[in-house]
């Protein structure tokens, strides 16, 4: 027998979640051919034999909830996810994708059309288009999407805080059937940001039955993930029984030192609507801090119009004097400067308008500078063109594990696929886009023993697979793509941190995609084998 690649004498863990064992696994024209835990593939030849002693395999880890829609573009070798492991990765997520974009969705780039800036914005008139210009670009893993609610609403009713018409509910509702049709796999809400967060209810469930109808999901941000945590979870459950489609609730969480421990009455909803017959599920990041944009602490109403009549609303004194009013009412502690409240949770992550404090803490800039913390907030948002990426220190260790173990909890680094040069690697990005999973295998697998192995793995691959629908990905079997990862579990440890985020997991020797070798002795090699996977499609 002559076979691609043999990986020879480690642990394999298939995904289902069951215990490893030991086997040799043999690749061959893309797929999996076969995994023997005798010695039958002891006198295989081979291409290239890795020898796997103490080492374990295990398939490509696969990332629920990415945003590295553009990211790809801009470099498509994917590197701080494929050295953790990750060989797919779910874009379209928190209701923003670069298609459809129409009407005042479509981007009016500043910069040459094919310019990593342009791309950063530029949107694409139809799934479709944008998938075939993933598979046009190149790819060192694999891809696919959600529908994006907020592509769909800015190309139909634009940024308007208001309901849609009955004419423009039903051209959303065509643009997410074409979205679906062309290979997307479901529709995702962020309804902390606009135009998403505009909608009611009732667009909702007018939406996630079209995803019903494609065998699609509802993968949403939900409207609250702090005071109204429970409110937010009634309603992405309501969506889900009202629309019949399985519902997929985003990076869960309890924010805010007064709603820690809610995980607890969260997730008894979650388990008490599955138990009436609504498949809830949820994923997560392995981090008490969140990331997202500084304009997201505004009430809903300053969105109203888009980014420019938000910069043009904090330039007015008197709206500021209300914008202000409201975000003390809802949290009082940013009525203060105190250390470990507030202003001093929130890290500057991005700011093109100012370099200088990328990496500082909010309330620590303006106790230097002698500010007011709401006007530097709102200043910068003007400078930056509203613009402005934070990461949030608002969550909980026990809760974190609570979500972990519960067993529909999958994992996903809500991040971009970034690399320590160049244009991806500008800023301080949360280091979850270089450490989620390898963070679960090394602190709360190996460490903390929060979970065991077996199940952190079925968590990153079988779970997610079965989840989407990818029925030839996601676990090691014979005829399976050889989507795989050889870890060390005795070193895989995420690097990166707050104050040094650019930094590659550890552990993690080599990865294969499409039965490809991406990751090979840490390293990446160049190769660029990923596909676009689309619903109800092998690939």
């Amino acid at each position: 027998m002559r076979v691609a690649v043999l990986i020879r004498g480690g642990t394999v863990f298939d995904g289902t979640g069951t215990p490893g064992v030991p086997a040799d696994v043999a690749i061959d024209d893309g797929r999996v051919v076969a995994i023997a835990r005798d010695d039958s593939l002891a006198r295989a030849d081979a291409d290239l034999v890795i020898d796997a002693t103490g080492k374990y395999v295990a398939p490509g880890f696969i990332d629920i909830h990415t945003h590295s829609d553009r990211s790809i573009l801009i470099n498509g070798r994917m590197e701080s996810k494929l050295r953790q492991g990750v060989t797919t990765e779910v874009g379209g997520n928190c209701g923003s994708s670069p298609a459809p974009g129409l009407g005042a969705a479509a981007a009016k780039p500043k910069a040459s059309e094919d310019s990593g800036r342009a791309l950063e914005n530029r949107t694409w008139p139809s799934t479709a288009a944008y998938l075939e210009q993933v598979e046009k670009s190149k790819v060192s893993g694999n891809y696919c999407t959600w529908v994006g609610h907020g592509a769909l609403r800015a190309s139909t009713v634009g940024y308007e805080m208001r309901p849609p018409t009955d004419d423009e509910l039903a051209a959303m509702r065509r643009l997410l059937h074409e979205g679906l049709e062309a290979g997307a796999f479901g529709v995702s809400t962020g309804l902390i940001y606009s135009p998403s967060g505009f909608a009611e209810t009732d667009e909702l469930v007018a939406l996630a039955e079209v995803a019903r109808e494609h065998h699609g999901l509802y993968a949403s941000h939900i409207r609250n993930e702090s005071a109204k945590l429970l409110d937010a979870v009634d309603e992405a459950i309501e969506i889900g029984r009202r629309a019949g489609v399985p519902v997929q609730i985003a990076h869960h969480k309890a924010s805010g030192r007064s709603n820690w421990g809610k995980t607890e009455q969260s997730l008894a909803l979650m388990d008490q609507a599955r138990a009436a017959g609504v498949d809830v599920a949820c994923d997560q990041y392995p981090y008490v801090a969140s990331s997202t944009g500084l304009t997201s602490v505004l009430p809903q109403w300053a969105h109203d119009g888009g980014r420019a009549a938000l910069t043009k609303r904090l330039s007015d004194a008197e709206t500021r004097a209300k914008i202000r009013a409201e975000m003390l009412e809802s949290r009082p502690d940013y009525g203060t400067l105190q250390e470990g409240q507030g202003w001093h949770n929130i890290l500057i992550a991005r700011c093109r308008a100012d370099r200088s404090l990328e990496g500082q803490r909010l309330g620590e800039v303006a106790v230097e500078r002698g500010a007011d913390p709401f006007d530097l907030a709102f200043d910068l948002l003007v400078a930056a063109e509203g613009n402005v990426g934070c990461v949030f220190f608002s969550m909980c260790e026990p809760d974190v594990q609570r979500v972990m173990q519960w067993a529909h909890t999958m994992i996903g680094s809500d991040a971009s696929s970034v690399a320590p040069y160049g244009q991806l690697g500008e800023g301080k990005p949360h280091p979850r886009a270089y450490g989620t999973f390898a963070r679960v295998l090394g602190r709360y697998v190996r460490e903390q023993g929060v979970l065991t192995w077996e199940q952190a793995i079925h968590k990153m691959t079988g779970q997610p697979a079965a989840r989407l629908g990818l029925k030839q990905r996601g676990t090691l079997a014979a005829g399976q793509w050889a989507d795989v990862v050889v870890f060390d579990p005795a070193t895989v440890q995420d690097q990166a941190t707050f104050a040094e985020p650019h930094q590659y997991a550890s552990g993690v020797e080599h990865v294969f995609v499409n039965g490809v070798a991406v990751i090979a002795n840490g390293d990446h090699t160049g190769a660029l084998p990923g596909r676009v996977l689309r619903r109800g499609v092998d690939a």
